[in-house]
């Protein structure tokens, strides 16, 4: 079986696209996580105050 890409003179553009798309997910992923971060911040304090308030165990 030959290489599929064999006699192709894109192989290297081949990677570097495949590096763009990892480097975009990259931003996409940090972007979600500083915009969700505050939310889920307040959501696990409250959840930590209730929790605290429920067993009578002082934080």
């Amino acid at each position: 079986m030959t290489d599929r890409f064999e006699g192709r003179k894109d192989k290297g553009a081949t990677a570097v696209e495949y590096g763009l798309l990892v480097g975009l997910i990259a931003v996409v992923i940090i972007g979600a996580v500083i915009a969700l971060g505050g939310t889920l911040d307040g959501l696990f304090t409250d959840v930590d105050s209730q929790l605290d308030g429920a067993t009578g165990v002082g934080g």
